[in-house]
């Protein structure tokens, strides 16, 4: 049997000039990363009032919800509800807004997108150097175990109530969450500028320095190293990509991406290789990344033009790209290898 795993860390490549590391005056910039959420977490600040130590209240802020929501931290509390040893749980603020937004989500995508995936998570093991390809009955196994309905949360109380067999993955949203909280601590320090990339998972606070927009590399899914196809212009906004590149592997010639079906149990097939969503807050980019990918590319389209505030970037397994209406005003095409098309009417 042949196989080969691969995991791409970063997934947009961030174009900025003038960038050197922890520079502490005026409106230069100071940055610093470090390994946190299974990847590079890397956080640039801007003006007189960013300082060194911010960075450790900052990676502080995300370990700190990666503590509670992880669900490889045994002492998570994701993982308490994942031993299926209770059915009721009083949740910490950040774990309960996860999950509610993360509810929110399956919801609006009747079941496409579902936070009680888990178990056809762990099943294929995408990502690990256990990923393989499951028997047929081992995924039906799986598959009946997820339906986000079998949560009930109370808002008054922060409880959660679970029945049957439930077992939760936030990974689907969770960075995003974290990249939101991460920006409301940068401004109740005052700074005005900055760009946060939690692997990709990119938030900016701000303009740059200068007035300027920040220009953003968008990921080539075709490319595991990073390289973009094009860039988009934009102000304080989050961009968040789902793609075929991120997490998989190859056995017997054939690739196995990390976008799972709950209704399958096989990853998604369709005629999308990426999809990248630009949005006031990271935490919906994150959610609507991969519920739009589920969708394809006809129905996403559709779905997002509904949407307010958003807008995305679909690229198809045969390179072509399609821009809803916000973004053909931000979106520069640099790899003559895609085209740019648009809906016949």
């Amino acid at each position: 049997m042949n196989r080969r795993i691969f995991l791409l860390v970063i997934s947009l490549s961030i174009i900025f000039t003038g960038c050197s590391n922890n520079i502490n005056q005026h409106n230069e910039k100071i940055s610093d990363e470090t390994f946190l959420l299974g990847t590079i977490v890397k956080v640039t600040l801007y003006g007189k009032n960013a300082d060194e130590d911010n960075f450790k209240d900052i990676f502080n802020i995300i370990s700190d919800i990666e503590n509670k929501v992880s669900r490889n931290i045994s002492t998570s509390e994701i993982s308490k509800i994942n031993s299926n040893e209770i059915q009721e749980i009083k949740l910490s603020d950040d774990t309960f807004n996860i999950i509610k937004k993360g509810l929110y989500y399956s919801n609006l995508s009747e079941g496409r997108f579902d936070i009680t995936i888990a178990p056809l998570v762990s099943l294929w093991g995408i990502g690990t150097e256990d990923a393989r390809v499951p028997e047929e009955q081992e995924i039906k196994e799986a598959v009946n175990k997820i339906d986000y309905k079998n949560i009930y949360l109370e808002d008054d109380k922060m409880n959660m109530h679970i029945k049957n067999d439930v077992q939760i993955d936030l990974g689907g949203i969770a960075k995003g969450y974290v990249a939101d909280k991460v920006a409301e601590y940068i401004k109740q320090k005052h700074i005005d500028h900055a760009l946060i990339n939690l692997g990709g998972n990119i938030l900016t606070v701000g303009h740059k320095p200068n007035g300027e927009s920040w220009k953003i590399g968008v990921q080539n899914p075709f490319n595991a190293r990073g390289k973009e196809l094009g860039v988009a212009t934009i102000g304080e906004k989050s961009i968040v990509t789902s793609g075929i590149y991120e997490r998989y592997f190859e056995e017997d010639g054939k690739r196995y991406h990390h976008i799972l079906n709950p209704f399958t149990g096989y990853p998604i097939e369709n005629d999308l290789a990426g999809v990248t969503i630009i949005s006031d807050y990271s935490v919906d980019g994150d959610g609507l990344s991969t519920v739009v990918f589920s969708m394809g590319l006809e129905e996403g389209y559709k779905f997002v033009e509904n949407l307010e505030n958003v807008d995305a970037i679909f690229v198809t397994d045969e390179k072509d790209i399609y821009l809803t209406d916000g973004t053909e005003k931000i979106f520069n095409l640099t790899d003559y290898d895609f085209k740019v098309k648009k809906f016949s009417n």
